[in-house]
């Protein structure tokens, strides 16, 4: 078992992170970061060339994390590769010991950095599932027998502040039925929100970490309610942000703060820092969560 999947089962409440592998070959910084989270974070989401940005593909730096004892999560997206590519990917990271693996369906290509690209899903985060599914029971998205079952434990993403909550719950439901053991949510600012959504979702049975995308600034708060669908910062928070003095502690008293709240409802929290991840340690500490 993963240390990730040991976690969720046993109850105890799990810290992921979210690192971002380079546009190109040099890993220091990513290394430098995840060295310094290291025993404080439960495992790193290494992102698919997140927005639809081209970077190193994740289960290079995964391994290469892996070989330091640093336990990663591979996204996995469903953008660029059609369903042969993603199953042999799948039996590749399987093979290198990456068992954690988020399927996601991926963001369009048209606003990342290479927006003439072809967009393939072939499949999606469903479909992803039900291959890793069947992968682990020894037998491709075809039903042909493998030389060897791959080892994955498989999460997926849901919205808990989507407009249509029932819908969004059906889908989750749907991911589940599909073999998704554990979600990461988009972000959260409104612990009453999340809380009903959380009530909606205690039947289904699968942890839930409640995504923490840390706020920088009042403009980026503004910039994510304009642009990040199910995401909403309240205008206090807005406010908070707009008058602080030292706008980095009010970021982790901010994002420690929902953290309390919301800790007795989910199985853990997916801190997003965004290049601030120094401050995670603090967040911790701050939310109660260091021993």
């Amino acid at each position: 078992m993963s240390r990730l999947s040991e976690a969720l089962s046993s109850g105890e409440f799990a810290v992921t992170c979210e690192l971002n592998p380079p546009k190109g070959t040099g890993l220091g910084p990513l290394f430098q970061k995840a060295e310094t989270l290291r025993g404080v974070v439960t495992a790193f989401n290494l992102t698919d060339s997140a927005g639809s940005n081209m970077s190193m593909a994740p289960i290079g730096a995964a391994r290469l994390l892996a070989e330091q004892g640093i336990e990663t999560i591979l996204q996995v997206t469903c953008r660029d590769r059609n369903r042969i590519a993603l199953q042999s990917e799948l039996l590749a990271a399987s093979a290198l010991g990456l068992t954690n693996v988020l399927c996601m369906s991926g963001d369009p290509p048209g606003a990342g950095d290479h927006p003439e690209a072809k967009a393939v899903f072939d499949i999606d985060a469903v479909g992803l599932l039900r291959a890793v599914q069947a992968m682990r029971e020894g037998r491709d998205m075809s039903g042909n027998e493998l030389d060897g079952p791959a080892d994955i434990f498989p999460g997926a993403v849901v919205n808990p502040g989507a407009p249509d909550l029932d819908k969004e719950l059906a889908r989750m439901r749907d991911k589940i039925d599909a073999g998704a053991a554990f979600f990461q949510s988009q972000g959260v600012y409104e612990p009453e929100t999340f809380a009903r959504f959380m009530e909606g979702a205690k039947d289904l049975g699968a942890p839930v970490l409640a995504g923490m995308i840390v706020l920088k600034s009042a403009n980026m708060a503004r910039y994510l309610n304009a642009n990040l669908p199910g995401v909403s910062v309240p205008d206090s928070i807005v406010s908070e942000l707009e008058s602080a003095k030292d706008r980095g502690a009010a970021s982790v008293a901010i994002t420690a703060r929902i953290i309390r709240e919301i800790r007795g409802t989910c199985g853990g929290v997916h801190i997003m820092a965004i290049g601030w991840e120094s401050r995670i340690p603090r967040i911790i500490e701050a939310a109660g969560l260091t021993a």
